[in-house]
């Protein structure tokens, strides 16, 4: 099964009550393992969660820390790339050279990096008190 397909398959699961916009994530790690996730949505909007949030945050709680591929599906016109927010989680946990494809429901498909996507993005050797661990 390809990425878009398990993006596509764990979006019918979002939880988008009041935008009806479902959008459903799928990371493939170095290691070759598949973490998925699906907007949730509550009616505080700001207190929701992007797909590709849910899908990183899978990834660290089965143990895995690095991203080499991406998939985002949504049902839209045209393909719609990460929140701001969600390009800086990815930046964190993927290399600049990682792929990002962005799908429709109706099958159009757009391929960034992820530099393409955030380019000068925030990292944490920019922290004074960096976490030895942080990626």
């Amino acid at each position: 099964m390809s990425l878009i397909q398990d993006a596509a398959r764990v979006r019918e699961n979002a939880h988008a009550p009041y935008s009806g916009f479902k959008v459903g994530a799928a990371i493939r790690t170095v290691e070759g393992h598949v973490h998925l996730g699906c907007n949730v949505e509550n009616v505080a909007y700001p207190e929701g969660t992007c797909a590709e949030a849910g899908a990183i945050a899978a990834m660290i709680a089965a143990g895995d820390k690095r991203i080499a591929e991406v998939a985002v599906i949504a049902d839209c016109p045209a393909p719609v790339p990460p929140c701001g927010g969600c390009r800086q989680k990815l930046a964190e946990f993927a290399s600049g050279d990682v792929v990002v494809t962005m799908a429709t429901t109706a099958g159009a498909r757009l391929q960034m990096t992820v530099a393409e996507l955030l380019p000068g993005a925030f990292d944490a050797g920019y922290m004074v008190n960096a976490d030895k661990d942080a990626p």
